[in-house]
């Protein structure tokens, strides 16, 4: 009974996956991105105020000859300003402004990056091509490496059930950010970019833990049940293994997301929810699709 219990909730779980996964994707769709400057061209300027961040009215009268200026808060007094791409003697007036209108700020330059929008389209390609070839990648390496249970399974399957479980892990925290872009103005950068494809290493990683020990069950007889239950005792034998790395992965990661900075407090966040999705995918989504390719392969 508890194991009947059990095949209902990973039913239930990889379908509360997919309607996730479709709602991101919709968001997505409805709300698009907010493509920072790395890869629509543009410029980051970073301040810090030690005497303490005047107004943000007062910033932005002092800078009113400048269009398409936005100005973010960073920290107690920090302040990031995206704009158009700045010229340096456009960067030098933008600071002379402040100067001239806060004298006693204690006005100092943390980060000053410039991205031209033809080197930002590049940068956008390159990394879509990244992510397509380390889909590839894994879907050709787990069908080398399980090819002995292509008795039980198709030699594709195992390699595309963690392909969709990565897609899953990258597709929910994208929509995120399209609701974080879309009601507070966080831009989708680099950053995020590098954060996605640490994301599908650790997944892919953790997905293929479960995989192994399933082979190594089927492989040395050690369950003579049929192919679903070997799958849920494979995981059950896991799953202390995945739950300890998974929540000490988060809590350094928490921790660089309360105390990290502006800079990486993004990155941070899409660790946090690639990472417990990547757990999440490798039990509730990859495993159940296993099973299922089995039934149809008989």
């Amino acid at each position: 009974m508890v194991v009947l219990n059990m095949y209902k909730i990973y039913t239930i779980m990889f379908w509360v996956s997919i309607l996730l996964a479709a709602s991101a994707v919709v968001v997505v769709l409805v709300f698009g991105l907010r493509l920072g400057v790395d890869f629509k061209g543009g410029s980051v300027l970073e301040l810090e105020f030690t005497n303490g961040r005047p107004e943000i009215e007062a910033i932005q009268k002092s800078l009113s000859d400048f269009k398409d200026l936005s100005l973010t808060p960073s920290g107690t007094n920090g302040l990031m300003i995206r704009t158009g791409e700045l010229s340096e003697q456009n960067h030098q007036i933008v600071l002379s402004k402040f100067k001239t209108a806060f004298p006693s700020s204690g006005l100092e330059e943390r980060k000053f990056d410039s991205v031209g929008p033809l080197i930002g389209n590049e940068l956008k390609n390159k990394s879509i091509t990244a992510i397509i070839l380390v889909l590839l990648g894994v879907i050709i390496y787990i069908a080398i490496v399980f090819r002995r249970l292509s008795g039980v399974l198709p030699f594709w399957a195992m390699g595309l059930a963690a392909i969709v479980a990565l897609i899953h892990d990258v597709v929910i925290p994208t929509g995120a950010f399209a609701l974080l872009g879309y009601f507070y103005g966080v831009e989708i950068s680099a950053v995020f970019v590098a954060a996605a494809l640490t994301v599908l290493g650790y997944s892919v990683s953790d997905t293929v833990v479960v995989f192994d020990r399933v082979r190594e069950n089927i492989l040395r007889g050690r369950f003579k049940d049929d192919f679903g239950t070997v799958v849920h005792k494979s995981i059950m034998q896991t799953l202390t293994r995945s739950l300890n790395t998974t929540f000490t992965t988060l809590l350094s990661l928490i921790a660089i997301y309360l105390f990290g900075g502006e800079s990486i407090k993004y990155f941070a966040l899409a660790m946090i929810m690639g990472i417990f999705l990547g757990a999440y995918s490798s039990i509730f989504v990859a495993s159940p699709l296993l099973v299922w390719w089995n039934k149809r392969a008989r």
